[in-house]
C-alpha cells in the first residue's frame, strides 16, 4: 500500500468524559467511511489542565477511553492514533498517545517526552512536569503501508527526536497536540513544514478544536504536510473533520531530487539514539 487516506478528527473537548468520548466515537464512525488512518488530537477526553489531567487520568488497562478506541478500531477494520490521554501508572501520570491497529490491539504507546514548561511573559504560562512525567523512549510502529514515528505536541519542536525516528525508518511522524493561540499562529504551520521538509517524510498535526469556554484556548489548525514541505490540508478552528489522501512514493521521489539524506556529512556530525 503506497497510498493512504488520513482522517483528522479535530474535536471540542469539554469537560465531560463520557460526552468527550461520545463525541470521539461519532467522529471515528464518520470517518472510517473514507480513511484507512484515523487521527485524535492531544488529551482528546480531557480539558488541557493540570487539574484536569489528575482527574480524568486513566490506568492503561481496563480504561474506559481505551477500552472503546480499541473496540472501534476492530469494529471498523482501520488503524487508530487514539491523540493522547492522561496516563495513570502507580503515583506517576503520562501524556500518552496510543496506536491500535486493525484488530483492536495497541501496537505502539508514545509518552510525551519533552514536557510543556513554557512563561510566554503576558500572554501564557504552562507548567506540564507540576503534574506530569516525561516519558524517556522513542516510539515507532511498523503498519502495513510502512514504519511510522510518533511525538506529542511540544515533541515537535526538537529536530532530533523527528530525525532518530526517520533515521530508524519512520515514513510519516504524528504530532497529537494542542498549540495554544499565542504558540500557534506563531509557529504550528511552521513547524509541521520544518520537520517535513527537513527530514523528506509526511508530518500530521491533529489538535482539539478552539473552546473559547475552556481555560486553555487551542489554536486549531489540525495540518497535514508532505516531503517538499507543502500544506496538503488544514483546518480551521472549529469542529471537523479532515480528510487527506497521501502517497509514500512521494518519498522516494523527493530524497532521489534532492538527496538531502544522502548529502548529510556523517564524518562531521551525527544524531545518536541513546
Amino acid at each position: 500500500m503506497t497510498k493512504l487516506k488520513l482522517a483528522l478528527c479535530q474535536m471540542n473537548v469539554i469537560d465531560n468524559k463520557l460526552e468527550n468520548i461520545k463525541k470521539a466515537i461519532s467522529m471515528i464512525s464518520d470517518a472510517s467511511k473514507k480513511a484507512d488512518f484515523i487521527v485524535l488530537p492531544e488529551m482528546f477526553n480531557c480539558p488541557y489542565s493540570n487539574d484536569k489531567f489528575i482527574e480524568y487520568g486513566e490506568e492503561e488497562d481496563g480504561g474506559h477511553t481505551l477500552n472503546e478506541i480499541s473496540k472501534l478500531a476492530c469494529e471498523n477494520n482501520i488503524y487508530i492514533l487514539a491523540g493522547s490521554i492522561p496516563e495513570k501508572e502507580d503515583d506517576k501520570l503520562f501524556n500518552t498517545s496510543y496506536l491500535f491497529d486493525k484488530c483492536g490491539k495497541i501496537i505502539a504507546k508514545h509518552r510525551k517526552m519533552h514536557l510543556f514548561d513554557i512563561d510566554v511573559k503576558d500572554k501564557i504560562t504552562f507548567k506540564e512536569s507540576d503534574v506530569l512525567t516525561a516519558g524517556n523512549e522513542f516510539t515507532l510502529a511498523d503498519t502495513e503501508f510502512g514504519k511510522i514515528g510518533i511525538g506529542i505536541c511540544y515533541d515537535v519542536r526538537f529536530p532530533e527526536l523527528a530525525r532518530i525516528m526517520v533515521e530508524n525508518g519512520a515514513l510519516i511522524l504524528f504530532y497529537p497536540g494542542a498549540f495554544n493561540m499565542t504558540t500557534g499562529p506563531a509557529h504550528w504551520q511552521l513547524l509541521f513544514r520544518s520537520r517535513a521538509l527537513d527530514n523528506q517524510v509526511y508530518c500530521v498535526g491533529v489538535a482539539p478544536a478552539l473552546n473559547e469556554a475552556a481555560s486553555y484556548h487551542s489554536y486549531g489548525h489540525s495540518i497535514v504536510t508532505n516531503p517538499w514541505g507543502e500544506v496538503l490540508a488544514e483546518a480551521g478552528q472549529k469542529e471537523e473533520i479532515i480528510f487527506c489522501e497521501i502517497d509514500l512514493d512521494e518519498i522516494k521521489k523527493v530524497r532521489e531530487e534532492l538527496p538531502l539524506l544522502k548529502n548529510k556529512r556523517k564524518d562531521l556530525y551525527e544524531v545518536i539514539e541513546k
